[in-house]
């Protein structure tokens, strides 16, 4: 079973599903749109196992999203939640706040790497310990609707990335590219031996 297949439960309803919270993620504000809980749930369920540059690149794409001033926030907000929780956060000039929070490529490194680290660190450090291991049933895991976002949208992202890889024409053989779309099973396609190096007969024009 792929990683894909083990995300969506290997059901094409799940791949609606998932759909369904890509557009919701499209559409409205970042984070507007889905409870906190499943939020964390999506997030917690995409970015495990994710592999580096799909994680990277989401991240990269959420943080696009954000404007220069928001970014600059969710950074110190990140910064903040990781030095009480004990995590060390780096500071290029020492006066609190690191300037390139700015740049969506820095925090998509920043946050890639966290992550690289210890898998759930990210969620613990912006929604909080409990609740993204399931010890808050009411709903409030973010207190930060930036870090809200955040979140949704790189488990958003990195869920497209993965259905279009791996689940554009999904059927009943799976993967399968349909004859229209393969050279090599629709018969319309096949070269006629003239054009052929292997010079198969039964590719020969019948006249």
């Amino acid at each position: 079973m792929g990683f894909l297949e083990s995300i969506l439960g290997g059901g094409q309803n799940n791949e609606q599903d998932y759909r369904g919270f890509v557009n919701r993620y499209e559409q409205g504000a970042p984070h507007e749109g889905y409870s906190d809980e499943e939020v964390a749930n999506r997030y917690q369920q995409v970015s495990r196992g994710l592999p580096a540059d799909v994680y990277q690149e989401s991240a990269q794409e959420a943080f696009s999203r954000m404007s220069p001033q928001e970014r600059m926030q969710f950074g110190q907000y990140l910064q903040q939640q990781s030095r009480q929780q004990n995590y060390n956060f780096p500071d290029l000039d020492g006066d609190g706040q690191d300037d390139r929070y700015q740049d969506s490529n820095y925090l998509a490194q920043t946050t890639s790497r966290m992550h690289q680290q210890q898998p759930d660190l990210l969620g613990q450090l912006l929604g909080g310990a409990a609740g993204m291991l399931g010890g808050n049933s009411q709903g409030n895991i973010f207190s930060n609707p930036l870090a809200k976002g955040a979140m949704a949208g790189i488990a958003a992202i990195a869920a497209k990335k993965l259905m279009d890889r791996g689940g554009g024409n999904r059927g009943q053989y799976g993967n399968v590219r349909p004859a229209s779309e393969d050279p090599y099973g629709d018969p319309g396609l096949v070269r006629p031996a003239s054009e052929d190096p292997y010079g198969d007969p039964a590719d020969q024009r019948r006249w």
